[in-house]
């Protein structure tokens, strides 16, 4: 393997910037996993009605939650209420990494939850577990690979650290027998509780489960606002209205229909490349012959992973954040970022310069303060919420859905014993103090990378305080 610099990646641009820009003409706006997918459209709510339940939001947590209902109580009626169409947002743009963690790592973990860290554990495994046998319950081909992850460390304090931690190291032919790029120093692999999948067939699979219980299910159905109806809750369209027993609120980054959770999660924006089908001989070539998905240990870090026909996804690494907690169609493309991932592409993978990306966007993560999810109540009880996933919610947006019903059933289960469960990150503040905090923080998190994984005064002050930080 080729000698590397000190710092692996970087904000400077170091291949030939017309050779990048060749690469990225005329990449699709439009996700890889949503092109030329989505199925017929659900029709839009035209009439008031009464339910059990209505979910709000048609992404992976919707779409748990009203399963699970269904699955618990078949004779209830629950009904599904998406703005726009299923998927359409982080569901169907995220890499489809599916990661029992429920924590965003044993690190994060420890950080904010050490006291709960084995119960959480194991509700993570029997989550991971009813998330596997669910597809083979309804028969969901959504691509499911248990190809595990191998975790890669491209700088040398990376390195060091793995021997200090004592894992089972990957290095010199080891090493080259899994990736021979030239960026990575070290590697481990992460096999238990690590899987890949095709993101939109897993949404598209889970909503067809959903109607197959009697789920009602409708798009273009934005909900503009809900209230307290004595023992029931009325919720607001634009065109009808819904009088319920209980409502589960699953929009996650977008603006909450709760003012309690204005400032509890933030939109950052994540930005993915997607290649071209690649050969075996250029597979070959950078030592990537298995189906493993890769991610490496940088603060500011990449996710790469294979699709069913030998494209590579390639994201990460940028976190952007528009002044105002905008969400914005315009967000999802982000020609610095797509750059800035192409070049850091073809540095981590010199030999296949020259192929295209046919795919390039972007889209929103509901970012929380401690890179977890979080569950809570209002309006006596009638309704639940579950937002701050943070980038990892293709497995976890299931346990989510798991509280919210356990909240709403008002009985005391494991999930909801923990403080884990519903414990509140600290907020990210309203504008105009939250734009340049999180600048602060983003540069911060930069130059923690650049220092050998030192964490400055600000990272450690923002611990104090309960606040992580990663891209």
């Amino acid at each position: 393997m080729t000698t590397t610099p000190a710092s692996a990646y970087g904000l400077a641009m170091r291949g030939d910037r017309a050779e990048i820009a060749a690469s990225l003409a005329g990449a699709s706006t439009v996700p890889y996993w949503l092109d030329g997918l989505r199925p017929d459209a659900r029709p839009a709510l035209r009439e008031s009605l009464t339910a059990d339940l209505v979910v709000v939001g048609g992404g992976f947590c919707g779409l748990w939650t009203a399963l699970i209902a269904k699955e618990r109580d078949p004779a209830q009626r629950v009904v599904l209420l998406e703005g726009k169409r299923i998927a359409w947002a982080a569901s169907g743009r995220n890499g489809g990494f599916v990661e029992a963690s429920l924590t965003h790592g044993e690190e994060n973990g420890k950080l904010h939850f050490a006291a709960e860290l084995e119960a959480i554990e194991e509700l993570a495994r029997e989550n991971y577990a009813a998330f596997r046998d669910t597809l083979e319950r309804y028969g969901i081909d959504a691509e499911f690979e248990e190809t595990g992850t191998l975790v890669v460390a491209t700088e040398p304090h990376q390195v060091e650290a793995l021997r200090k931690e004592g894992v089972d190291l990957l290095e010199g032919e080891a090493l080259a027998a899994v990736t021979s790029s030239p960026v990575v120093r070290a590697a481990f692999f992460e096999r238990e509780g690590n899987a890949l999948v095709h993101p939109a067939k897993l949404a598209f699979g889970l909503r067809d489960a959903c109607l197959s219980l009697g789920v009602e299910i409708y798009e273009d159905t934005p909900v503009t606002g809900i209230s307290d109806a004595g023992s029931e809750v009325t919720v607001s369209t634009p065109v009808a209205r819904i009088r319920a027993r209980r409502v589960a609120l699953a929009t996650n980054g977008f603006p909450s229909l709760l003012r309690r959770n204005t400032l509890r999660t933030v939109p950052i924006y994540d930005y993915v490349l997607m290649t071209e089908p690649l050969s075996d001989e250029q597979l070959e070539s950078i030592g990537w012959v298995e189906r493993h998905g890769m991610t490496d240990m940088s603060r500011q870090f990449h996710y790469y992973r294979k699709t069913a026909d030998n494209r590579i996804l390639w994201g990460g690494y940028d976190a952007v954040y528009h002044r105002g907690r905008r969400i914005r169609p315009e967000h999802d493309q982000r020609q610095e970022t797509f750059e800035r991932l192409a070049d850091h592409f073809f540095l981590a993978h010199p030999t296949l310069r020259g192929i295209r990306f046919t795919h390039a966007w972007g889209g929103m993560i509901d970012m929380s303060t401690k890179l977890v999810a979080f569950q809570g109540t209002a309006l006596d009880g009638k309704v639940a919420y579950s937002a701050g996933y943070t980038g990892l919610g293709v497995a976890a947006t299931r346990f989510g859905a798991e509280v919210m019903l356990d909240l709403l059933s008002g009985e005391q289960t494991a999930r909801t014993r923990l403080d884990f469960a519903t414990a509140k990150p600290f907020p990210v503040p309203p504008e105009p103090i939250a734009y340049p905090a999180i600048q602060l923080m983003r540069a911060a998190v930069a130059r923690s990378d650049e220092n050998g994984g030192k964490d400055g005064l600000l990272i450690k002050t923002a611990g104090l305080f309960g606040i992580s930080f990663d891209s």
